[in-house]
């Protein structure tokens, strides 16, 4: 019998697979406890090591972040800011919902819902890290952003992100959640040196965060994860991408209605260029502020956020600022084209041709409405250039007559203009392109209240990137005749009056030791015997001489400097002094006519109103003097009424008659050009402002033998006193007691004809005499004439210019036309 052997049946053969599937279960489960364990080592490892060593959270629960220097006009017009950080608080209720919700949209979606720290966010970017390898991807909550911006780093590691969650923790405790966004709103950067949208909200549309749209918002919005990569600024495609994803978002998330998505999507937006940041040009305003907050409260001004409140008027300072401006580019255009600035090579490789282009531009920046071009090609005819943001520009016909001389072939190699020439361009009146050139002139304007003393407008030259010194404040320059007008003053307390008769006739003055003699002289012949009043209004030299050493040099320069605040050291005591031989600044003169206009008070100019803190807290407040108040007398009433009569005569039918365009009577004022047309000016004023204008060289040379200062300065006080004297009505000053009108002149009632009044000055007996003076001057053969008359009480002068004077100024006289 054959033995078989037995055997046993094989298993199914799906039965190896439940044993698999434990086996992984069981490494899955091991995984997922080692996490856990890992979690709750590194977790106790946080709680035992880390979290001992937070910061303390005083600085957001006492949250005073660096806030700059902020500067505003009287009517609360941001004029310019000082400071590393550009920020301003504001309260989380006054921000508009549009912008928060564009923030949650984009960065925190659940921020009301989670404690601080997002834990479903940090599981994807850990997936995410872990496909992509390192820490790419952050999951922050604007708590743990909160954190990081105010107490870390911003290094993506594991090691941060920790500290970042224990921190968000804390502060969730310690703040409410609107306490947490307001912080992160005011706090976070945004690129341009702006820290919080409300300062990032000026830097880029140039509005108050209130005031902002739905686009400008998801703008905005974008900025936080990368404010160099979106920055609308430098990478306006990237900022729009990202504010269209934000709109989808807060579509999405029921933040905002279709209607309001799409108006969003269209809006065309205007971003705000580095180079006009203020809405108003007050460059010399904000750093006269900023060095005299600086005296008192050194390096702190830039980060505690003071607030400074000026006594500037917004729309007169960018009237002052034009018309400077156009004051200045008018008469440089009137003297020529100097040629391009310079000529570079342009490659005939277009990538090197832009760069070179581009590079031309950065060394030749604009400068406001002065830009820079590139030629591409010129001719008699036509030029074609390139400006900065490659729009192209052709220019032919009136727009070349300026610059004709530098087309012809026959122009210097600097002269001419060709292909490569960098020149610049202003629009016109009809913003029309036009060939300019940055002036080498400067100029300045000065505007008061004469009441007190408020600068209303101050404008120190022409370009403050070109030029930081300030001509108003720091200039001293001889005033040439606007200082007239302060002899007259001192003569009226000596029995002078209008209607006295001063004979311009030629006069020899001798000279000190080894000096020649002086004879003062007008660029017109001696007209003989006139009035007080038509001598200022021709600006008559010799008569206001003769009227000088009549009354007395030392007692002139006493009772003009102790009268009108002049500094004595630099009015010195020689008869050259009736011609503006002396030194003042544009200040000093505006204060000085301002006691004209005011009715004979001293004011002292003062630019800040008031000064706070961050928080609102009062730190400082003017205390101006004023007219009629408490401000000391300087004249009486009765010198300042007369003499606005007198120089209201100049304004209107004198050398300042170009006034008249204005349309107005109540206009007083003086022009000024000092020897060889060095100085331009004109001073003046109507009852509610006093403004003085000035032009001239840094390096004092003649502004051309045909200027005056009814050219040069007279056109720019006009367009800024056309905008600033708008709807305010004429104004007549009120008789004021001491003052009598006898035949239709103006004299004092302690002078009046017959009873102290000083007639004449320097008129011969003799009528026939009288009328050849003048003649026998005109044609060289003059007898020299002293004064023939003294004011009562006047010492007997024996003035002169002494030993190393300087060449005595005179004003050129100009006729009612200005010529």
């Amino acid at each position: 019998m054959k033995n078989t052997k037995s055997r046993r049946p094989s298993p199914p053969s799906g039965s190896a697979q439940p044993r698999s599937s434990h086996r992984l279960l069981f490494i899955l489960l091991g995984l997922l406890l080692a996490a856990v364990v890992t979690l709750g080592l590194l977790g106790a490892y946080a709680v035992i090591f880390m979290k001992p060593r937070l910061p303390s959270l005083d600085a957001i629960i006492d949250y005073q972040p660096k806030i700059p220097l902020r500067i505003y006009s009287a009517d609360h017009v941001l004029l310019g800011e000082f400071g590393q950080e550009k920020r301003s608080l504001v309260k989380l209720g006054e921000i508009p919902a549009n912008m928060k919700n564009a923030v949650l949209a984009i960065e925190d979606a659940r921020f009301y819902e989670h404690g601080g720290v997002d834990y479903i966010g940090i599981a994807r970017a850990a997936l995410s890290d872990l496909v992509h390898g390192g820490a790419s991807q952050g999951a922050s909550t604007i708590t743990m952003q909160v954190a990081r911006n105010v107490f870390l780093s911003s290094e993506k590691t594991y090691t941060r992100k920790i500290y970042e969650m224990l921190l968000a923790g804390e502060i969730e405790a310690a703040l409410t959640k609107d306490q947490i966004l307001e912080v992160y709103m005011n706090q976070i950067y945004l690129g341009q040196r702006a820290f919080g949208f409300a300062a990032a909200a000026r830097v880029y549309f140039g509005r108050e965060l209130k005031d902002i749209t739905l686009a400008q918002a998801a703008m905005l919005a974008g900025l936080p994860k990368a404010p160099s990569a979106y920055n609308p600024v430098v990478n306006p495609k990237r900022a729009q991408q990202r504010q269209q994803y934000i709109l989808k978002r807060m579509l999405d998330l029921g933040y905002i209605s279709k209607p309001e998505y799409d108006q969003a999507i269209a809006e065309d937006i205007h971003v705000k260029s580095s180079g006009n940041q203020y809405d108003v040009h007050a460059e010399y305003v904000t750093e006269m502020v900023r060095q005299m907050l600086y005296a008192q409260y050194k390096d702190d001004i830039y980060t505690r956020g003071f607030n400074v409140i000026t006594t500037i008027d917004a729309a007169g300072q960018n009237a002052a600022y034009q018309a400077v401006r156009n004051g200045v580019m008018d008469y440089d255009r009137r003297h020529g084209y100097r040629g391009p600035e310079t000529t570079i090579k342009l490659p005939s490789d277009a990538d090197q041709r832009s760069d070179a282009i581009d590079d031309a531009f950065d060394e030749y920046p604009d400068h406001d409405d002065i830009v820079s071009a590139v030629v591409l090609d010129a001719g008699p005819k036509q030029i074609r250039a390139v400006m900065r943001d490659d729009q192209m520009v052709t220019l032919n016909g009136e727009a070349l007559r300026f610059v004709a001389a530098a087309l012809s072939p026959k122009a210097s190699a600097t002269m001419r203009i060709r292909e490569g020439a960098v020149i610049r361009l202003r629009r016109d009146a009809k913003n029309n392109w036009q060939i300019v050139q940055l002036p080498q002139v400067e100029a300045t304007l000065v505007s008061m209240t004469p009441q007190d003393g408020a600068i209303r407008a101050l404008i120190g030259g022409f370009d403050f990137a070109q030029n930081k010194f300030n001509h108003v404040t720091q200039a001293w320059r001889q005033p040439g005749s606007t200082f007239k007008p302060f002899i007259y003053s001192a003569a009226l307390e000596k029995g002078y009056a209008p209607a006295s008769i001063i004979n311009d006739a030629p006069v020899t003055y001798p000279g000190g030791p080894g000096q020649d003699d002086w004879q003062p002289h007008d660029d017109d012949p001696p007209a003989g015997p006139m009035t007080l009043r038509v001598a200022l209004q021709k600006s008559i030299n010799l008569v206001a001489i003769r009227t000088l050493d009549a009354i007395g040099v030392q007692y002139a320069q006493q009772f003009i400097t102790q009268h009108f605040g002049f500094d004595a050291d630099k009015t010195p005591q020689y008869l050259p002094l009736a011609l503006g031989a002396g030194q003042t600044t544009p200040m000093q003169l505006a204060s000085a006519y301002s006691v004209f206009a005011n009715g004979g008070y001293t004011i002292q100019p003062y630019l800040i109103a008031q000064v706070t803190d961050a928080r609102g807290k009062l730190l400082s407040q003017a205390q101006p003097l004023i007219a009629e108040q408490n401000a000391p007398r300087a004249i009486d009433a009765r010198n300042s009424y007369v003499m606005t009569s007198l120089l209201q005569s100049v304004a209107q039918n004198g050398t300042g008659a170009r006034t008249n365009i204005l349309h107005r009577t109540d206009l007083a004022g003086k022009t000024g050009t000092t020897n060889d047309a060095v100085d331009g000016w004109f001073a003046g004023y109507q009852h509610t402002l006093t403004t003085v204008a000035w032009m001239g060289y840094d390096q004092p040379k003649s502004l051309g033998t045909k200027e005056f200062g009814a050219q040069l300065a007279l056109p720019i006080w006009l367009e800024y006193m056309g905008t600033a004297l708008k709807n305010v009505p004429n104004y007549k000053m009120p008789i004021p007691d001491g003052v009598q009108a006898v035949d239709g002149e103006l004299y004092f009632d302690n002078f009046t004809p017959g009873n102290g009044f000083v007639a004449s000055l320097g008129v011969d007996s003799n009528p026939v005499s009288n009328a050849l003076s003048g003649v026998a001057a005109f044609f060289g053969f003059g007898k020299s004439d002293s004064p023939s008359g003294s004011a009562p009480g006047a010492p007997a002068s024996s003035s002169k210019p002494p030993m190393g004077a300087p060449p005595p100024k005179s004003d050129r006289l100009v006729d009612q036309y200005g010529h």
